[in-house]
């Protein structure tokens, strides 16, 4: 059955609704420029961090922490003050940089890289990043400041016969009404969607999340 992961998440009433509509990863934005940006900034951002993790867990849902290019002692503080199971990596880090992210984190969390699918290139060396697991994302809007979540899907087409190694999400431009066609069309093992169950921008939709759930997980 396919997993799905339900991104940009700010509050708990919204975490319990993907927990209940069986969703198996929440994830949480510590990205500024985002709408779905975690509320506050620096260590009240952590805090809010802390509780939702925390929140998360509780409920028995695993959670990742999305971040684009951060320092090395973010991640840290991240790991040393929240309960996230994974650490996602969202924007320009090079192979160089992910293995010494993946040197500090030492097994403590899981450690994810999105890959925006630009052409067949991008998949060719899979095998060299130093990840848990891949996000295939479509390339940021030109001239956007949001490295993802912009609701804009990639060529399908570009994942046939893709090799990855480890476990990997498909994600851009999902929604309740297109992710079966998705998954049909790439074997993705698992989906990661955001404004697609948005029923304004970053704002999260109850029945969207139900409905996006229910379609992915009939594949």
């Amino acid at each position: 059955m396919t997993e799905v992961k339900i991104c940009g998440l700010q509050d708990t009433s919204i975490i319990r609704v993907a927990a209940e509509a069986g969703a198996d990863w929440v994830g949480f934005v510590l990205f500024p420029a985002s709408p779905r940006n975690v509320l506050g900034s620096g260590p009240d951002a952590l805090d809010q961090l802390a509780h939702l993790t925390g929140f998360a867990a509780d409920l028995g849902i695993r959670s990742t922490v999305l971040m684009v290019d951060p320092s090395p002692e973010l991640v840290q503080e991240v790991l040393d003050v929240t309960a996230a199971d994974s650490i996602q990596l969202h924007g320009n880090e090079s192979q160089e940089q992910v293995l010494r992210y993946a040197r500090d984190i030492d097994g403590r969390a899981e450690l994810w890289k999105a890959l925006r699918v630009r052409s067949p290139d991008t998949l060719a060396d899979l095998e060299d990043w130093y990840v848990d697991r891949f996000l295939f994302d479509a390339p940021p809007l030109q001239d956007g400041e949001l490295p993802g979540g912009n609701g804009a899907c990639f060529d399908w087409d570009m994942l046939a016969g893709v090799e990855a190694d480890r476990p990997w999400f498909l994600a851009g431009g999902l929604t309740p009404d297109n992710v079966i066609s998705a998954v049909l069309a790439t074997n993705a093992p698992a989906v990661d969607v955001s404004s697609g169950v948005e029923g304004r921008r970053g704002v999260k939709d109850e029945d969207l999340i139900h409905a996006f759930i229910e379609a992915a997980k009939s594949t």
